[in-house]
């Protein structure tokens, strides 16, 4: 089954008298399950792509749909809730709240969603296992490590079981072991659980976790080998 579906994705930017065209007529479908990472220089429209798909920026033209959902014919209002329903996001620098706990990071997205009053089910349950930050879940950010300070983000990102997790550089900011880790825990989730996962990465060793690579460039998903 289709969980990102997305034709013809165009996103122009106007700064004073000049057109910036970020995507150039994107074409590229997820499956349910799928863990996909995006691939290309700066500038190559990775980071405008991920905004859109996180209903983060509106697009241009095209569309772009999260389980049939189609964010170019949402209002504002809607894409936000879409957006707390239907979509996880992981950063590259964390953006834990330093005041509270692992815990309290955690539930915070619950509250966000809607979600405080449900229990947690056995499925996050299971991720919490696979993250194995349960002894570290009442310290504050500051008492964890970077890779802690990450696990902590990404039981954050799924916490209301998201149709998609998006990751930004998710190990940008961690050492060769910790990045390891990371991307290890992210495949775990992929294929235990069963999370859909586009993950934006200019690594080719950590794209390397990945299902598949998307190649971009100047705005467009190209081949990365194409016939001499």
């Amino acid at each position: 089954m289709t969980e990102v579906e997305i034709h013809g994705l165009t996103k122009v930017y106007h700064t004073g008298d000049v057109d910036v065209q970020a995507l150039r007529g994107i074409d590229l479908v997820v499956e349910r399950g799928e863990f996909v990472a995006v691939m290309g220089p700066s500038g190559s429209g990775k980071s405008t792509l991920f905004h859109i798909l996180g209903g983060l920026t509106p697009p241009t033209a095209g569309i772009v749909a999260i389980e049939g959902q189609d964010l170019t014919k949402m209002s504002d209002a809607q894409r936000t809730a879409l957006r707390k329903s239907k979509v996880g996001f992981v950063f590259q620098k964390y953006n834990l709240l330093p005041t509270l706990t692992a815990a309290e990071n955690i539930e915070i997205a619950r509250d966000i969603a809607g979600n405080s009053k449900r229990p947690r089910d056995a499925q996050f349950e299971e991720a919490l296992k696979l993250l194995d930050i349960h002894a570290r879940l009442n310290h504050k950010p500051r008492a964890l490590s970077g890779g802690e300070q990450q696990r902590v983000a990404i039981a954050r990102a799924i916490v209301n079981r998201p149709a998609l997790l998006l990751a930004d550089e998710p190990t940008g900011n961690l050492d060769t072991r910790n990045s390891d880790a990371v991307l290890t825990l992210l495949r775990d989730l992929n294929k235990r659980l069963g999370q859909t996962i586009l993950m934006i990465t200019h690594n080719p060793e950590a794209a390397a976790f990945a299902d598949r690579i998307v190649h971009m460039r100047d705005g467009r998903v190209v081949d990365p080998h194409p016939e001499a």
